[in-house]
């Protein structure tokens, strides 16, 4: 039974995540990935918060959790995306902007992160 709870939130995060890296991408234009850095950056804030809740607050059952965190945000986050994304632009040496991609995803996705998690810890 936990699947379908998996495979309910895959359903519904894998559009947002075409929505919302789409049309990110279509107000910055080309040259730099924003739309996936925004779908990374909005899904570790919200893993940290949903986390914290369910971890630390014990307030989320596991159906909860398997439908957020692995169904819904497993399919929303696109790290396979910015793998790709990051080696196009050193393939095409653009290594400033690959090493910026890289910078901002990870340090930034880690203080999404903690700032969500903050952010459940003050509720």
């Amino acid at each position: 039974m936990i699947y379908v709870y998996i495979v309910a939130g895959a359903v519904l995060g894998a559009p947002a995540r075409y929505f919302l890296q789409g049309r990110v991408q279509e107000l910055s234009g080309p040259g730099f990935p924003w739309g996936t850095l925004v779908v990374n950056l909005s899904g570790c804030l919200v893993i940290g918060f949903i986390a914290t809740l369910a971890f630390e607050r014990e307030l989320l059952s596991r159906e909860a959790r398997a439908f957020l965190m692995v169904g819904f945000l497993g399919s929303y986050t696109t790290f396979s995306t910015f793998g790709w994304e990051t080696f196009e632009l050193a393939r095409e040496l653009d290594f400033v902007r690959a090493a910026a991609n890289v910078f901002a995803s990870v340090l930034l996705g880690l203080a999404g992160v903690w700032l969500g998690s903050a952010l459940a810890r003050s509720l």
